[in-house]
């Protein structure tokens, strides 16, 4: 039976389809067919389906029924995918072992399964693990057509926020100057040198730093990414005046490094502040941070709010995009 597919070249395959799924697009009950060096799709809401991508009819095959965890358990578990690592989020400890083994029991793959055993923690923002399934916890995660190699008990890693990375690189220009101050593994870097810009990455985890450099030779942009292992606000002296982006996502923190966004600014720089907030003014204590930092020095203009996703009751994590232009 022909139903509609987003057709694509084969090589594009993988960030189109990672697109249509953040999206909710995907038509699960048929499979993802490739023909001649092309994939076709299926989707489920023609409309929904950004006009840049071309939508054709096809007779793509019935998905073969798998079985589930949800068909295991009698109930819909919650969790969360970083390549072949599946995490839960359960304060119940037999409750999470339940759903590991119905992960196992079910047509999912994951070679791993954890469960979240701490909060966020320290300055490298890391947390502990318990590990019920596996015995590593290193994935290769793929977003947008870029692969991310990672060791969630080293490093913070959210792919929760693929869809919001991917909006801040469409943006990027080749040729611009890119400071991430807040680097981690590169989700934010390596898709920017991808787009053509030179990038400076810092971070203060050691580890992030070292599977940032990684991650540039395993996407082929080494030349274009400096991976810094420090603190931003001590190198920020040898970058001074260099940056045209910055990309500020320490949320809980970020304002506190706005002096050194200024100094890194130059004569016209976008900052993309992230920052978490409540639900009655989620942008106004950011914006007048930014004021406080970069005038009388520089202008500014909003140019985007961004609502990035609910953080916890009633606060949001939210991105605050300004453009900084030097007064003469």
């Amino acid at each position: 039976m022909n139903v509609p597919c987003v057709r694509v070249p084969r090589e594009t395959g993988e960030a189109t389809r990672q697109r249509l799924a953040d999206a909710d697009l995907l038509d699960h009950e048929h499979q993802i067919t490739v023909v001649e060096g092309h994939l076709y799709i299926p989707v489920v809401d023609v409309d929904a389906v950004p006009t840049e991508f071309e939508v054709v009819e096809y007779e793509s095959p019935t998905r073969e029924t798998q079985t589930t965890p949800a068909e295991i358990l009698g109930y819909e578990p919650s969790y969360e995918r970083l390549g072949d690592i599946v995490i839960l989020d359960e304060d119940d400890p037999e409750r999470a072992r339940a759903i590991a083994e119905a992960i196992v029991e079910s047509d999912l793959k994951a070679d791993t399964v954890v469960n979240r055993a701490s909060k966020i923690k320290g300055e490298l923002r890391v947390r502990d693990w318990d590990v019920l399934v596996g015995d590593s916890t290193e994935t290769v995660h793929r977003e947008y057509g870029t692969e991310l190699h990672l060791d969630i008990d080293t490093v913070y890693f959210s792919p929760r926020l693929a869809t919001e990375r991917h909006r801040v690189v469409e943006q990027i220009r080749e040729g611009e100057h890119v400071f991430d101050m807040f680097a981690g593994v590169g989700p934010f870097a390596v898709p920017a040198a991808e787009a053509g810009a030179d990038v400076v990455a810092c971070d203060l985890n050691e580890a992030a730093i070292e599977f940032l450099r990684e991650n540039a030779e395993r996407n082929d942009v080494v030349d274009r990414i400096t991976a810094i292992h420090g603190d931003v606000r001590e190198v920020a002296d040898d970058y001074e005046g260099w940056a045209d982006r910055l990309i500020m996502n320490l949320p809980h923190s970020a304002d506190e490094f706005l002096d050194t966004a200024v100094r890194l600014a130059g004569d016209e720089c976008v900052v993309h502040l992230y920052d978490i907030q409540h639900e009655d003014d989620p942008f106004g204590p950011g914006l007048a941070a930014v004021r406080a930092a970069a005038e009388p020095e520089y202008d500014i203009e909003v140019l985007e709010e961004q609502l990035v996703r609910s953080y916890a009751p009633h606060e949001f994590n939210v991105c605050l995009d300004v453009r900084l232009t030097k007064r003469s």
